[in-house]
């Protein structure tokens, strides 16, 4: 009995009781944790836009080198280089004095021609009234046959000296003339190449090279499947193409279709086209890559959504569409191009539901959402 006592000092009830509490308030806790009730899910806020219907021009986009038309200006007399009448990097007009190589030795070049043309001149006279006097003796009998052909003969070849005098005269009246040289052309001027007091040779190296800038043409290509809508559209009308320069804030420059290339490039697939602008900002250089966006029509009811609202899914293109219950579904959608921030749908959208423009990665198909306002 005294070691029953050592193990339940209280009495062996009270020992039964203590457990019996210590297992009901066990379980009443259980009870209390699985009857706890889920937290409800909060609602995505995202911004949505209506599916709408107007009129969107069908474009075709391409990247575009502009062009230029190249003068190369070199001298056409030798002989040293005196002065230049403008800066490097100028927009010089057409006759407008560029630069003048010295005219000292075309000058007396000329003076000695023009003497020569007075004297063989005044020998031609002296031939030809000595023809005339000897065909009169001819008449006379007094002088033979040869001798008034003789006189005849010399007198043409007198005639024929002065003749080629004077073609002498006009290459030194242009030869000295060419001691000014002009620009062919408006544009803009590069480095001068050959510098004042240098001599400068016929035909060597051109002394600057200038550019037109206004018109100004852009090349682009295009996959060969565009070519009939593109002939089709141009036979209508003038096809409008737009230029945008990279990184600039400016307006895109505007300018037409002037040129489709008579045959596809077999190693790509691609057919050459050319469009002309006026670039009166100066915007479009030589050699620059520009993006081009040339216009065939027009669609008069297309599907449109703005263009954010498109997302990259694993089987392709697709939108978040807001249901009725306020939750949303995804939708695979098929879109042709995009317009200024407007994407045109082909397939997959009615007008007049509503998709989700912001707010689309942290949604999944049933998700609950709140529209924000915009």
């Amino acid at each position: 009995m005294a070691s029953s006592e050592s193990k339940f000092p209280f009495g062996p009830e009270l020992g039964f009781w203590a457990a019996s509490f210590f297992i009901l308030l066990a379980a009443s806790g259980c009870s209390k944790e699985q009857a706890a009730p889920a937290p409800r899910v909060a609602a995505i806020p995202v911004t949505v836009s209506k599916v709408t219907q107007r009129a969107m021009p069908v474009q075709l986009t391409a990247i575009g080198n502009v062009g230029g038309y190249t003068v190369s200006v070199e001298a056409q007399v030798a002989g040293e280089l005196l002065e230049v009448h403008f800066k490097e990097g100028d927009f010089v007009h057409k006759g407008q004095l560029l630069f003048t190589i010295d005219p000292r030795p075309y000058e007396a070049a000329l003076a000695r021609t023009q003497a020569t043309l007075m004297r063989d001149k005044a020998i031609a006279a002296n031939g030809r009234g000595q023809a005339q006097r000897i065909s009169k003796l001819l008449t006379d009998g007094v002088v033979s046959p040869s001798d008034a052909d003789s006189s005849t003969s010399a007198a043409a070849a007198a005639e024929a000296t002065v003749a080629a005098d004077e073609a002498e005269l006009k290459t030194a009246q242009l030869n000295l003339e060419y001691c000014t040289i002009y620009s062919p052309m408006d544009g803009r001027t590069g480095a001068v190449l050959v510098k004042p007091g240098n001599l400068v040779k016929i035909a060597d190296v051109p002394i600057v090279v200038i550019k037109r800038l206004s018109p100004i043409p852009v090349d682009l290509t295009v996959p060969q499947e565009y070519l009939p809508a593109i002939t089709k559209h141009l036979a209508a009308r003038p096809l409008r193409v737009e230029a945008i320069v990279p990184n600039s804030s400016g307006p895109p420059e505007v300018g037409k279709l002037v040129f489709v290339e008579n045959a596809v490039d077999a190693t790509t697939g691609t057919i050459r086209l050319r469009a002309l602008f006026e670039n009166s900002s100066n915007a479009l250089w030589p050699g620059l890559y520009v993006n081009t966006v040339m216009t065939l029509a027009e669609e008069s009811n297309a599907t449109v959504i703005p263009s954010q609202a498109i997302t990259a899914g694993q089987q392709g293109s697709l939108v978040y569409v807001v249901q009725a219950d306020g939750t949303v579904a995804a939708r695979a959608v098929v879109s042709s191009r995009s317009v200024g921030g407007q994407a045109v749908i082909d397939k997959g959208l009615q007008p007049g539901e509503t998709v989700v423009t912001d707010g689309q990665v942290r949604l999944v198909p049933g998700a609950r959402v709140q529209i924000k306002d915009n």
